[in-house]
């Protein structure tokens, strides 16, 4: 069983829009995701929907329910919203999208009068057939009259531009409504609804309309099944953010760089004054758009160094260093997410997977044995208690070793701007606990980062970290649970041993106290790096030449014959991605591959819906030898793959010196392009590219303008604070600073408007 998010009522998961797909959840009626989207919804959209589905491993998936939020509703919660909701059932009649172009008119002719329809075309219409298009026609409904258009085949954006006639007789009731419909036509079977739009003859009589109508479900008599198709837990929370050209927000980015490259020696920078205002809620989204920032900036090292030694400066405990969730540790947090994910596969990856397919049976707790499993470890008879608990430490010893030997050896594996990073940790925890007595503070700071906030995590939830398509059964779950808990314990150096509750871990304790040694060898050797092989200017072309950052099954299609539309001309190749080329071949066992040169590719982007009737397409585009621009076209299954894809190529493309400032998010077919209808096929792009754009998530390529959007709301949300005159005669320099960024900021002081020179400085 799985769900699925979508919106603006698009039908099912496959051919939405804008969406995602939970992995699934085998035999349960109960199931759990914890799973978290960010969906990039356009300002217009209609209504967020989410479906969940009965996943069949032959055939089509069967949907259980949905629930369906408006976009008035999502906004009317300030603060999110965090409940249960019934699941309401799903109608096909119901799932429509989409929006017509029509003109209306009544005219006069010949000494009668005329109702003109003029059906011009439809858009982002529902596709119906297993191709993902459609064979859209218009149907117009008027006084018990019927008018069609044409059938347009295989699209989802039709253009009929057809003029449909009704004579109005003397005496015709005003009231009756003129309705447009759009089906797909199916050779066999019933037509399918893609939507309808009503209008008033009273109004058109009056005056013609003209424009793009929205698509209209039929009139649902079926209201909430009253929970006999289960509910859905949902935390939905929207943020609305118009982002600007990248010059409005320069001098934020400024003051933000100027933070870290000249700090005050008060501590009192834009930066500590970000971390200030934002609430502990929001500090995570903060840390992680600043890390992408300076990360865009070259200067994500600066910018840790900075934070971290902020941090380190108001601890007075080496036992709390770093254990809050301050803006410190969250950046540090979000930077080893960000640049780290393809060697904590490289690590973890094959000792995740081979604890997956073994499903041993294993627990130490004995309020939680259960002798019924055992048969996965004794076929002779059920085993006791204490035999239960002998085998299954001999097991998670042996998954334990395999953690610890994977990640003590890695130290070539480990990016090598992650390893400066910790080398200046470290530096900065030794010169502020040089006792001898915290001579471990500085490798647990360091531990405590790699360890609990980034192998641990990895380990407890694989699926969250791309380890693993699906989430673990409740067996493997707890096999994970256990070794999370003992990594983390190994992070702390064996420090919290025998001081908690779970005193049934202790069979575990001899290994984890054997292996610290081993732990520490391996952070003196991580730090053990020159500095200067931190170059940030190119950080992704730091990782290891050989690694495959990401691969899987895509369907391609080159540019050549772009007149024939057909899912026929996708070909599924399965590709691998390195710093060094992009390759794909028949299968992984292929041994021909064709391979992209990396330094070849000039931009990668997404591609609109109607170039090929297909959703979550992106394009890439390279420069051959000699000088030519070539596209391939590759389809991925859904958003979230699309949006991997993107963002693990445009990090590895980032030092480029070919990129293209300009592309076509279209395609050139039938003698122009898609999007910009230009009949040159050399004119310079319509679009923007984002080809210089690394610095989104491992799953989420974002725009450096929309990381910058982010931080100054937070700074208008703390707006309070920032213009207080108590804060400003002991802090003027602040609003100084924001005044020189010019920065649209800061309203008039609300206590004492004009008691403060620095507060009317900041209000102009």
């Amino acid at each position: 069983m799985r769900t699925g998010l979508l919106c603006s009522g698009s039908p099912f998961p496959e051919c939405s829009p804008q969406g995602g797909s939970t992995a699934t959840v085998w035999k349960n009626l109960n199931p759990f995701w914890g799973e978290e989207y960010t969906l990039h919804l356009p300002m217009g959209f209609h209504n967020l929907s989410f479906y969940v589905l009965d996943e069949d491993t032959i055939g089509h998936d069967d949907a259980i329910g949905k629930i369906s939020l408006s976009k008035d509703f999502i906004s009317s919660h300030s603060r999110g919203i965090d409940s249960w909701i019934n699941l309401s059932p799903v109608d096909p009649n119901e799932e429509v999208q989409g929006e017509i172009s029509v003109e209306l008119q009544v005219v006069e002719e010949s000494h009668k009068r005329v109702l003109c329809c003029h059906v011009i075309e439809a858009r982002d219409l529902a596709p119906r057939d297993t191709s993902g298009t459609s064979d859209p026609f218009a149907r117009v409904l008027w006084n018990g009259q019927v008018l069609e258009t044409a059938i347009i085949k295989k699209t989802r954006f039709p253009r009929w531009d057809e003029l449909l006639e009704f004579v109005l007789e003397e005496g015709t009731a005003g009231e009756t409504p003129l309705i447009v419909e759009v089906w797909d036509w199916d050779m066999v079977g019933k037509n399918d609804f893609l939507g309808r739009v009503e209008f008033s003859l009273d109004a058109l009589q009056k005056a013609p309309v003209k424009g793009w109508y929205r698509l209209l479900p039929f009139t649902s008599t079926e209201g909430d099944a009253g929970g006999k198709l289960g509910a859905l837990r949902l935390r939905v929370r929207l943020a609305e953010d118009r982002i600007l050209p990248s010059r409005y927000y320069q001098p934020l980015i400024d003051l933000l760089v100027e933070s870290v490259m000249c700090p005050s020696e008060e501590d009192v920078t834009p930066l500590a004054l970000l971390e200030e205002v934002c609430s502990l809620e929001s500090r995570q989204d903060v840390a992680t758009k600043l890390v992408k920032i300076f990360l865009g900036q070259g200067l994500v090292l600066p910018f840790l160094d900075y934070v971290n030694l902020r941090e380190v400066s108001r601890t007075t405990d080496p036992n709390t260093l770093f254990r809050s969730n301050s803006l410190a540790s969250k950046s540090m947090e979000q930077f080893m997410k960000v640049v780290g994910m393809p060697y904590l596969h490289e690590v973890l990856k094959a000792i995740i997977n081979r604890i997956f397919e073994e499903k041993k049976y294993v627990e130490l707790d004995p309020c939680k044995i259960e002798p019924s499993r055992t048969r996965r470890i004794s076929f002779k008879s059920s085993l006791s208690e204490a035999q239960i608990r002998e085998s299954s430490l001999e097991v998670l010893t042996g998954y334990l070793g395999d953690i610890v030997e994977s990640i003590v050896s890695s130290t070539e594996k480990c990016p090598p701007i992650m390893r400066v990073a910790f080398k200046q940790l470290h530096k900065r925890v030794d010169d502020h606990f040089p006792e001898a007595e915290n001579q471990d503070a500085k490798y647990i700071a360091i531990s405590g980062f790699l360890f609990l906030r980034f192998f641990a995590p990895a380990i407890l939830t694989p699926k969250l970290f791309n380890l693993r398509d699906q989430h673990a059964d409740t067996q493997t779950s707890r096999t994970l649970l256990l070794l999370a808990k003992a990594v983390q314990s190994i992070g702390n150096l064996g420090l919290q041993l025998g001081h908690g509750k779970e005193q049934w871990m202790e069979p575990l304790h001899p290994f984890i106290l054997s292996s610290i040694g081993q732990v520490k060898e391996f952070l003196d050797w991580l730090i053990n790096v020159d500095c200067e092989n931190g170059d940030e200017k190119k950080p992704w072309t730091l990782f290891h030449p050989s690694a495959t950052i990401k691969e899987g099954y895509l369907n391609k299609r080159k540019a050549e014959g772009l007149h024939l539309v057909s899912r026929f001309t996708f070909k599924k190749r399965y590709f691998w991605l390195s710093n060094e080329s992009l390759s794909y071949s028949k299968s992984p066992e292929w041994q021909v591959r064709t391979s992209i040169p990396v330094q070849q590719i000039c931009a990668v982007e997404r591609v609109d819906e109607n170039a090929f009737q297909q959703s979550h397409m992106m394009q890439i585009t390279t420069r051959e030898n000699g000088g030519q621009l070539s596209t391939m076209y590759i389809q991925c299954k859904n958003v979230n793959e699309l949006n991997q894809w993107l963002s693990a190529i445009r990090k590895v493309m980032v030092s480029n010196d070919c990129l293209l400032p300009f592309c076509h998010p279209g395609a050139f077919r039938g003698s122009r392009w898609t999007c910009c209808l230009q009949t040159d096929r050399a004119v310079r792009g319509c679009s923007r590219t984002h080809s210089a754009v690394t610095l989104g998530d491992w799953s989420d390529p974002l725009d450096p303008d929309t990381e910058a959007q982010m931080v100054y709301r937070q700074l208008l949300l703390g707006r309070d604070k920032l213009r207080c005159p108590r804060t400003c005669r002991s802090e003027g320099w602040r609003f100084e600073s924001l005044r020189r960024g010019e920065l649209p900021l800061l309203g008039p002081c609300s206590c004492q408007p004009s008691s403060s020179k620095a507060c009317q400085s900041a209000s102009r």
